[in-house]
């Protein structure tokens, strides 16, 4: 829907957005606020673009076969929903394969710079990748490979040597895990503890080394119990320095241990991942994606991605739809939560300055919402996505 037909003046938006807008909010916005009519709705919401952290693909394209024109394209949809930036997600593979992906992410990035500067617009910006693997536990594996590595100095040194990438799951209670994340960390790339059989003392071990978040907690991970608490229990202090993120579909999470979670960090420890997968936007179809080192028949049932035989392969909603799961009620008083376990939250974790917030010399990612949280606008760097 039209710029022109939907976001109210610039008086409305300083009211309806989830905190003070400075004038001018960013480079871009006046072009915007030049176009705008007459309050037409005051019951709009504004907020940041959404940012995803853990994609591994959707409407078809699978990361880790596609081309730089499929995650072009994808990037694109992407943007359609409100997301204005996102990392294709890598699964675990031989660390020659996740080379190739890296270089494709990398040809995909240039692409869409090019595209910026021609003002041609190419949806979702693409952050970097998200590595989940290959340093991961062997006894956690869900759908990956079974080709996991320790950190050690070879394998590490050619991670390092990715171009792209800008966020690393790995499992903290490795041989050489710790060191490898104060590494990481030290390159300015995140790292997330996840795919692990860590203890709850070696879990708080990799967030003192450096481990930004935990990746989408409970799945992957032994579960919460009262005399082991594990990376779970970690992830659930109040005080953790490492944000929680959560698959909040109702199928990864049932709602309830979602909103525990969601009470025990709070807002500003959360963020919202939908771990979305080839299938995710295809209707009646089984779309093959590459899991376990093979290429899988993979479909959408009982609301997630699933294997032939049962198997959770992953998420199947959008960013949007799954806010309205953690905010059924949506209030007018949601909207500094909403964004931040969809946008301030994932931007902090990768340590973005210029993006996650309606501000002052930030870029002009945002939506507008209904009352009812359905997406009436997206802008992607002062550009209205059709």
């Amino acid at each position: 829907m039209s710029i022109r037909r939907t976001l109210p003046h610039l008086r409305r938006l300083r009211a309806i957005a989830p905190f003070p807008l400075p004038t001018p909010i960013s480079i871009g916005f006046d072009a915007i606020i030049r176009t705008i009519e007459p309050v037409r709705s005051a019951s709009d919401y504004l907020a940041p673009g959404f940012i995803e952290l853990q994609i591994n693909g959707g409407y078809g394209v699978d990361v880790m076969s596609a081309t730089a024109g499929d995650l072009m394209r994808l990037a694109e949809r992407l943007g359609r929903e409100g997301v204005s930036a996102w990392l294709p997600t890598v699964i675990t593979a031989p660390l020659g394969e996740i080379e190739r992906i890296d270089a494709v992410v990398g040809e995909t990035m240039e692409m869409q710079t090019a595209a910026d500067r021609a003002r041609n617009g190419s949806g979702a910006s693409i952050l970097g990748t998200h590595l989940e693997g290959p340093f991961i536990s062997p006894r956690r594996l869900g759908v990956h490979a079974p080709s996991t590595l320790t950190p050690d100095a070879v394998a590490l040194k050619r991670v390092l040597g990715l171009r792209t990438t800008r966020l690393i799951t790995l499992a903290p209670e490795l041989d050489g895990a710790l060191s490898a994340i104060r590494r990481i960390a030290a390159r300015g790339i995140a790292v997330s503890l996840g795919h692990t059989e860590a203890s709850f003392a070696q879990a708080v071990a990799g967030v003192a080394a450096g481990a930004r978040m935990f990746t989408h907690l409970f799945n992957a991970m032994p579960p919460l119990h009262h005399r082991a608490p594990g990376a779970a229990g970690a992830a659930l202090m109040r005080d953790c320095r490492a944000r929680a993120a959560i698959i909040a579909d109702g199928v990864h999470l049932d709602p309830a241990i979602a909103r525990l979670a969601y009470e025990a960090r709070g807002p500003q420890g959360i963020v919202l991942t939908t771990d979305r997968v080839a299938p995710a936007g295809v209707s009646g179809t089984r779309v093959k994606s590459i899991f376990g080192g093979a290429r899988t028949g993979v479909t959408i049932r009982g609301g997630a991605a699933r294997l032939p035989d049962g198997t959770l392969a992953g998420g199947a909603i959008a960013m949007l739809d799954m806010a309205r799961r953690m905010f059924p009620n949506f209030r007018r008083a949601d909207l500094p939560a909403l964004a931040r376990i969809t946008s301030t939250n994932p931007a902090a974790t990768l340590g973005l300055r210029d993006r996650g917030k309606i501000a002052l010399r930030m870029r002009s990612d945002f939506v507008l919402l209904d009352k009812e949280m359905r997406l009436k606008a997206v802008f992607i760097g002062g550009r209205e996505v059709a």
